[in-house]
């Protein structure tokens, strides 16, 4: 199965009551469904998979499985605290039909979770999980950081397939790249650094920035991977900005905010995630004005 191109990693959508609105959530998966994103990345941090419940995470693994096209790889965020809550997850994410999970480390007791412990706890997701696993690296959340070292021992592991670097560190990502073998899925979370991580080796991105601009991402992943790299670069030079102000700095919050103005279902993140105020609007407003003739000319 590929894993290269571009996932858009979703978010969740909310009624005026704060419940989680699946009708939004279909309405968006509609629309994605006729770009050519590779897949969708379902409970991931875009989706604000730490503020859900058990029920309405399963809600949204069963809509999303239904309302996408078949040919859409989909990945679900299973990762919890404790190996037991993470296998369950996964095995719940194998029965709605997910082709991997997405799993992040462990982080609460993070001065505990050397090398070892993650090591074992990968490792034992791995053999029980039904379904391949994907490495999850995104320390500027969790405050773990997975070495080269860790990363190329768990690639040993015959149902670990890949990770997404989501870093943003163009030499960490090559160097995931040269510890592991050439079928191992390297891919990252920073659409600012796609195109300097596919020349190092990468094979695509689960992007923030893929939800709410999937064809930009996209194009720009087309550009490189044949070839076009005056073209890509030129592309990437446009969404670096984007992806920095709308995901690096405002969060997800902002990719909701660009979604309701591209005619997706974005609205507001739960608390205790706050909306955008009016300067931040404003901001995203006149970079999206400007980013549009940019992005169309590729």
């Amino acid at each position: 199965m590929s894993y290269s191109g571009i996932f858009a990693a979703l978010t969740t959508p909310y009624a005026s009551d704060g419940s989680v609105s699946l009708p939004d959530l279909k309405h968006n998966l509609h629309l994605y469904n006729g770009t050519d994103l590779l897949g969708y990345v379902v409970l991931g941090s875009t989706g604000e998979a730490v503020l859900l419940t058990r029920a309405e995470s399963d809600s949204i693994l069963a809509t999303a499985k239904e309302a996408a096209s078949k040919e859409k790889r989909l990945l679900a965020g299973t990762g919890a605290e404790s190996t037991a809550d993470t296998i369950e997850r996964t095995k719940r994410a194998a029965e709605f039909g997910y082709h991997a999970a997405l799993v992040k480390p462990p982080h609460y007791y993070k001065t505990a979770y050397k090398s070892e412990a993650l090591l074992t706890h990968f490792r034992r997701v791995a053999d029980e999980s039904p379904i391949p696993v994907m490495l999850y690296s995104i320390p500027q959340f969790t405050g773990i950081t997975l070495t080269p070292a860790d990363v190329a021992a768990l690639a040993e592991h015959p149902n670990i397939i890949g990770i997404k670097d989501s870093s943003g560190n163009v030499m960490g990502t090559g160097d995931f790249v040269a510890a592991t073998p050439h079928t191992f899925n390297v891919l990252v979370g920073n659409a600012a650094a796609l195109y300097p991580s596919y020349v190092v080796g990468a094979r695509g991105g689960i992007l923030a920035l893929a939800s709410a601009m999937p064809e930009k991402c996209v194009a720009l992943f087309e550009l490189i991977r044949h070839g076009h790299h005056e073209k890509a670069r030129e592309l990437q030079s446009a969404l670096t900005p984007a992806s920095k102000l709308i995901v690096s700095e405002l969060g997800l919050t902002g990719v909701k905010y660009v979604m309701d103005q591209r005619g997706y279902r974005g609205g507001i993140p739960r608390l205790p995630l706050l909306p955008l105020h009016d300067e931040q609007k404003k901001r995203v407003n006149e970079l999206l004005a400007a980013l549009e003739p940019a992005a169309m000319r590729a």
